[in-house]
This record gives structure tokens, sequence and C-alpha cells, in this order.
């Protein structure tokens, strides 16, 4: 039976995160949902052009926003009150638990349904509206450029899994850029909950103002247990 390491501290270098890491089921999901599109953009027939190109990079600029933006009022959604009764998401929920067990590595990345709803429902939203809106515009959008944005999409889900991942080991980054998001998801967790919100970038917490000096942000006493308060 393949063991998989359960806590952050067992995974001490990048290679046994790379082992680790292709243990679980989502990258091989995200894998075969990548593959799946680009055999779709391959029998469609169009050429490539610049309007992939272009698709591509209007993905890579809405990203992280939507990362923040899910992060903020899905992740860390406040209960509601409803005829006496409080309800709450369930990712709510699921995220509560990795805040209180941050180095639970088994519980670290999306499940099943998780990754469907990214992958079936937020990503083709995301990218038909992009289309709606470009049409309005500018005429009708190829449906080939319209695929290589959910690619890019797809791979950027990815792209979010493996970052989480690796953050949550021991592992501690070399570069400049991946020390900044490494730094930013520790004092998220462990300084204050209501800030640093991006996981693979920083872009949208530097435009939404979600970036300050640490030096200046007081610790929060719920930053692990995220207790919402009285439901709204």
């Amino acid at each position: 039976m393949e063991t998989r390491a359960q806590w952050g501290p067992e995974v001490k270098t990048l290679g046994d995160a790379g082992r680790e890491f292709a243990k679980r089921h989502s990258p091989w999901m995200i894998g075969a949902a990548i593959l799946a599109l680009v055999a779709v953009r391959a029998l469609i027939g169009e050429p490539l052009t610049w309007r992939d190109a272009a698709a591509v990079a209007a993905m890579l600029i809405i990203y992280p926003f939507g990362e923040w933006a899910i992060h903020v009022y899905l992740l860390h959604a406040k209960p509601v009150a409803f005829r006496g009764r409080r309800f709450e998401l369930p990712t709510t929920r699921d995220h509560r638990y990795h805040h209180r067990h941050p180095n639970n590595l088994l519980t670290l990345l999306l499940d099943a349904k998780e990754l469907a709803e990214l992958l079936l429902l937020a990503v083709p939203v995301v990218v038909v509206a992009g289309g709606v809106l470009v049409g309005l515009v500018a005429g009708s959008v190829p449906i080939g450029a319209l695929i290589s944005a959910a690619i890019a999409g797809y791979v950027l889900v990815g792209v979010y899994e493996w970052t989480h991942y690796l953050i949550h080991t021991a592992y501690r980054p070399r570069s400049r850029a991946h020390r900044r998001i490494w730094r930013n998801h520790r004092l998220h967790h462990f300084k204050n909950e209501h800030y640093w919100h991006g996981i693979t970038n920083t872009v949208a917490d530097r435009v939404l103002g979600t970036d300050p000096d640490q030096r200046e942000v007081p610790r929060s006493q719920t930053a692990r247990t995220l207790d919402p308060g009285p439901a709204s």
C-alpha cells in the first residue's frame, strides 16, 4: 500500500514535494482536463493566432483577482442567520479546518467536487463572460481562442494546487518571487487572516490593498480559528 506524507514537516525537499504531490488525485484530474481541452483545441482545426495569445493573456490578468475573490468571499465567507438557524458554505467549513490544521497535507488539496466546480463551472463562466464582452465590442470571438483561454485557466488551477501544497511543506523557497508568496501565505495563516489572500501571486493583494507592511498589522486572535462571530 502506497504511503503518503500527512504533515508538512515530513516533506523537506522540492523532490519530496513533487513525489508526494503526484500521489494526490487533484494533479491527475487537472492534467487530464488540460489534455482533454488541448485535444478539443486540435480537433476543431482552427490555427493558433494572436487571438489565442490575447485570450491567454486576458486569463492571466483576470486570474489573480478571481483567486483573491474566491479566498475572500467563499473561503472566508461569514455565516448567515435565517429563521433562527445559522448557515454557512461548505467551503468555509473546510477552510476553517485548514486554518486550524495548516500542516495537514491530506486535507490540503481540492477534492473532486471542488475541482469539478472550478473546472466545469468557474472557468467556463469566466471564459464565456469574457467572450461575450469582447464580442459586444469587437465582434465574434473564435471558439478556438475561447478554448485556449480555458486551457490557460485549467493550467492556473494546477499552478494554484502545486503552489499551495508546496507552501505548506517544510521546503523553503529560493527565488525572490516564491519567497514573497510563501511569506505572505504564512502571514495570512499565522498573523492576520484578513490580509494576504493571494496564493500564487501578490498582484490582487497589492491592487486591492490587502498586502500591507506586516509590521503595521496587529496579530489576530482568530487567524487559526477563523471564528466569524455572530451570523449576520
